[in-house]
């Protein structure tokens, strides 16, 4: 009877903490002040090699001038933002962005920007949830929630720090009304896989479309999460640990 009733409560208990953007929500255990101050922290205890200032950068992108990061909201006509790191709507639970921004390699806003504009024939478009993102952000989720599956590890970096994946979804651009979607952002069970059967049928064909339109324009989808795309052969950009602030006052 113990032995039953234990392994009863385990289960409840697994249950409520399953991992989920809505529950946050697995609360972080940092204040607001302290997630700035790490996202202001230059850590690379592994030792990447990652461009973390803006001289660095500058002289990258000065000698690889394809590669900049490119600002989505000037560079695509009609695009929405819904940066969920630069709220609490996720699943740290604290505001790690102090900017609603996205950027992309400049190869990989290019693609998109054909993808929107393809899209955009149908009145669709996108919706972007997250895409550079530096790699402090990286490590500051892995303190908060330790997983090899949703998060990547700061001891190889995420494609996201090269600027290079794109986390979106689909919208109607005439009513700004979000397509009905598998799951919701940052949702980390089984339905956010790329390929999960058990939906309605306009959930799938959304997925479906939506993989269509970004795998025709180079991009890969993440076969854990429905939202997440890489631009195929990523690994030739560097990881970068640049803000949004910093990148938002190169002229």
């Amino acid at each position: 009877m113990y032995k039953i009733l234990t392994g009863t409560l385990l289960l409840l208990a697994a249950a409520l903490f399953a991992p989920t953007c809505a529950s946050a929500q697995n609360g972080s255990r940092f204040t607001q002040a302290e997630v700035y101050e790490r996202m202001t922290m230059k850590r690379n205890p592994y030792k990447l090699p990652i461009i973390d200032n803006i001289e660095d950068y500058r002289e990258y992108v000065g000698k690889h001038k394809d590669n900049e990061l490119i600002d989505l909201e000037e560079y695509i006509p009609g695009i929405k933002l819904d940066i969920k790191y630069a709220t609490s709507d996720n699943f740290t639970g604290t505001r790690v962005y102090t900017m609603q921004k996205a950027y992309l390699v400049k190869e990989a806003a290019k693609a998109l920007k054909k993808a929107q504009r393809e899209l955009s024939k149908e009145g669709l478009g996108f919706v972007i949830y997250d895409a550079y993102r530096p790699y402090a952000a990286t490590f500051y989720f892995r303190e908060v929630y330790h997983d090899t599956t949703f998060v990547a590890s700061p001891t190889t970096g995420s494609i996201h720090n090269r600027g290079c994946a794109v986390d979106l979804a689909l919208i109607d651009i005439k009513t700004g009304k979000y397509l009905v979607m598998p799951t919701e952002f940052d949702n980390f069970t089984e339905k956010a896989a790329a390929d999960y059967p058990n939906l309605t049928e306009e959930q799938i064909a959304n997925r479906e479309k939506l993989r269509s339109i970004m795998e025709k324009h180079g991009f890969k989808i993440n076969s854990d999460e429905w939202w997440h795309y890489n631009l195929k052969d990523n690994k030739r950009f560097p990881l970068m640990d640049i803000s949004f602030e910093e990148l938002q006052n190169i002229k």
